[in-house]
């Protein structure tokens, strides 16, 4: 029984030894582990720090630079305010001027308008017409009253017409005149005139030809186009039609340099 009780006590003893020499031996593996771990967190939290400073500091830099964006375009709105209210009255000079000018040369316009129709009253309303177009005024001679068919000859009655009318246009300073010639889409090809182009050119210069030679206008002051059948004013399908578009138009434009410059400014 003793002996049974040493042996108990041996083994008691000896378990205690080697369970005390276990136990700081685990404590000391999952102290290490657990710095480790603690290592790692320290690390991974050091480097989202940085990658927040940098962060922090990109966006000052954008704040400043945004700063001196907005600094120097509220510079810019104050001295376009300043020049704006500075500029106001002569742009309202300015305006007032272009306005009076515009109005000028309708009056100028209107009455050459009413001046020619007087002066030329006794032709027919299928011989001529005066109107007023895009500020211009036009004055558009039928063929009937200043050519034969196919020639560019002016007939006594036409070149009488033109006298009337280059007395109006010669007491009438800054007008521009050109004389723009046009037919019908009947083709034609003579000796003389290869096609309704030069039909219409040769029309439109026999005009300036009398109005500048046999009645004083400034040839500086007039041209000669032709534009033949290509711009009609009616249907070419009939007879009326194709009288109404051989023709002879006389435009007159103001003379725009004063307001060119004003525009200018």
């Amino acid at each position: 029984m003793k002996k049974t009780t040493n042996i108990l006590v041996l083994s008691v003893l000896m378990f205690s030894v080697v369970f005390t020499s276990c136990g700081p031996g685990k404590k000391l593996v999952a102290s290490r582990a657990w710095v480790s771990q603690l290592q790692q967190d320290s690390t991974t939290t050091h480097g989202q720090l940085n990658d927040c400073n940098t962060q922090v500091k990109t966006l000052s830099a954008e704040k400043a630079a945004l700063q001196n964006q907005n600094a120097s375009a509220n510079s810019d709105l104050k001295a376009l305010a300043a020049a704006s209210k500075m500029t106001i009255a002569d742009q309202a000079k300015r305006m007032s001027n272009l306005q009076n000018m515009i109005q000028a040369q309708k009056d100028v316009m209107s009455k050459l308008k009413n001046s020619i129709s007087d002066a030329l009253l006794k032709y027919k309303a299928d011989e001529l017409s005066v109107n007023i177009k895009d500020g211009n005024v036009y004055v558009s001679l039928q063929e009937k009253l200043l050519f034969k068919s196919g020639s560019d000859v002016v007939d006594p009655k036409g070149v009488a017409a033109l006298k009337t009318l280059a007395q109006v246009l010669n007491s009438t300073k800054d007008i521009s005149v050109v004389i723009e010639g046009h037919t019908d889409n009947v083709p034609i090809k003579t000796k003389q005139f290869t096609d309704n182009w030069d039909l219409s050119t040769a029309r439109a210069t026999s005009i300036v030809r009398i109005m500048t030679n046999g009645n004083g206008f400034d040839p500086k002051r007039i041209s000669a186009t032709g534009r033949g059948e290509f711009k009609p004013i009616k249907e070419n399908s009939t007879l009326e039609g194709r009288a109404a578009n051989r023709r002879t138009e006389v435009i007159l434009s103001p003379d725009l340099n004063e307001l060119y410059k004003l525009l200018a400014q």
